[in-house]
């Protein structure tokens, strides 16, 4: 296993629960506007659909709860174990470990691939688009890739909302992550994330495009919202919590806001 991935790994089995991360606070903007986005693009019907980099199976949950067969993979094996512990014995659910960049899975044999993750831990571009091209390879013709990345502005404006800014320590990985994209935790500080990619929003699709893909649209996921910790408990209330996603909704394509959001999705079609 390579360093970056050892790191991502180790990030994930002993700093982070993302199972947490996505059912709490703000982190349940993220989750509900990825339900809403995925949901437009499977339509209606039983789809087969691939949750690369699924962790412990939150998204696969609510896939599963739409009818829609599920396999999830996920290079961490303690994401894995929790997934199957809480979703084996579902009809339609299967899970394994995996790379996203040489994938488990026979050519065109999803209807959709989700990677919701993925794309955040890879430095190098040439890998990055590999992790496209093995979507596109295990698609069948017309099937959708919804492929999530983190914006190239997420640390400056996390560093603001948290404070971290003030730490010239933080500043330098800022000065970094604004310059190349290339985000690292050297000291691995607590709430300063591990090895990753940050996007900017334009570079999503061209990846895609390079993979042999077509590219329908890239939108922001948690537009502002993200970034407001005061929103946390409003989310609570069903009333505030559909103003918080209908302000999302109302500025998700905006070109000139797509960097704001935390994270930025990318849908793009195998052609038929």
């Amino acid at each position: 296993m390579s360093e970056e991935a050892d790191a991502v790994r180790r990030h994930y089995e002993t700093e982070t629960d993302e199972d947490t991360r996505l059912r709490g606070g703000l982190g349940r903007i993220e989750l509900w506007r990825v339900q809403d986005m995925v949901r437009r693009y499977l339509g209606a019907g039983s789809r087969r659909v691939l949750d690369v980099g699924g962790a412990s199976g939150v998204h696969s949950e609510w896939l599963l709860g739409d009818s829609h067969t599920v396999h999830l993979v996920d290079l961490v094996e303690r994401h894995v174990a929790a997934a199957r512990d809480r979703l084996e014995g579902v009809p339609g659910f299967s899970a394994s470990v995996g790379d996203a960049r040489q994938l488990p899975v026979a050519d065109a044999s999803q209807d959709a691939v989700l990677l919701l993750g993925p794309l955040y831990h890879v430095q190098d571009r040439e890998d990055r688009v590999a992790i496209w091209r093995e979507a596109a390879r295990v698609l069948s013709p017309g099937g959708v890739v919804v492929a999530m990345a983190i914006s190239r502005f997420a640390s400056l404006f996390d560093g603001l909302t948290h404070g971290y800014l003030f730490d010239p320590e933080f500043r330098a990985v800022v000065d970094a992550d604004l310059t190349d994209g290339r985000h690292e935790n050297a000291h691995g500080r607590p709430g300063w994330f591990t090895t990753a990619y940050f996007h900017r929003p334009e570079e999503l699709a061209v990846e895609a495009a390079d993979a042999g893909l077509d590219v329908l649209e890239t939108l922001g996921v948690e537009g502002i919202a993200g970034w407001i910790d005061h929103l946390a408990p409003r989310l609570d209330d069903a009333a505030d919590r559909e103003v918080v996603l209908e302000a999302a909704r109302r500025v998700e394509a905006e070109p000139s806001l797509l960097g704001l959001s935390p994270h930025l999705l990318c849908v793009a079609r195998r052609p038929d």
